[in-house]
């Protein structure tokens, strides 16, 4: 078993968790986007037809999560395509498309590891059960390396679709609403806010 195997259900069952709706981005503001950032999501848009998850990584999300170094005073690594194995036996294995951690750029994850993100090519709810399944694999890796957080943040999107997730205890807060790229400057606010909440 590896975080691909997960749906929500399995992963509340596996880990002793409970799902529930919450508001996660109550006293969010929404950012000034650079120029730079609107110009590269534009040229993606047009570019690959985001017919695969892939392209849709590479062209939409990606980008939106190099801005993320503006958002925040210290250090931030993004690591893109990352094995996370943690527990073979919790089915704590696998690679995560993107994983957000409060630490200088080096080649190997170090903690605190913030935020674990999912990029889907149009089903987020298929993306829900990985996703919370690499957040525990986050929080344990951050306990393990001495580096215990609060919370651990989540994200499935398809890139233009993002559903934030927090991890805290027992307890998974799925945003109540999806944020679309249209609203562009409250999605890289949620992120700062995730960023600066460890």
């Amino acid at each position: 078993m590896s975080y691909a195997d997960f749906t929500i259900e399995s992963a509340e069952t596996r880990f002793g968790l409970v799902a529930v709706p919450g508001d996660l981005l109550a006293g969010v503001v929404s950012l000034s986007v650079p120029e730079w950032l609107q110009s590269q999501l534009a040229r993606g848009q047009e570019m690959a037809a985001l017919v695969s998850e892939k392209a849709r990584s590479e062209f939409l999300v990606a980008p939106i999560l190099l801005a993320c170094r503006g958002l925040v005073s210290g250090a931030l690594s993004v690591y893109s395509g990352q094995r996370l194995d943690v527990d073979a036996e919790l089915g704590l294995t696998g690679e995560c498309d993107y994983i957000l951690a409060l630490t200088p750029p080096v080649p190997r994850l170090r903690a605190p590891l913030v935020t674990v993100l999912e990029a889907k090519r149009g089903d987020i709810e298929q993306g829900l059960g990985q996703c919370v399944a690499q957040m525990v694999g986050a929080r344990l890796f951050n306990e393990r390396a001495g580096s215990s957080i609060k919370h651990v943040f989540g994200v499935v999107t398809t890139g233009e679709s993002w559903q934030f997730i927090r991890l805290e205890g027992k307890s998974v807060t799925l945003h109540r609403e999806r944020v679309f790229l249209a609203e562009l400057g409250v999605i890289l606010g949620a992120l700062q806010m995730m960023l600066s909440q460890p």
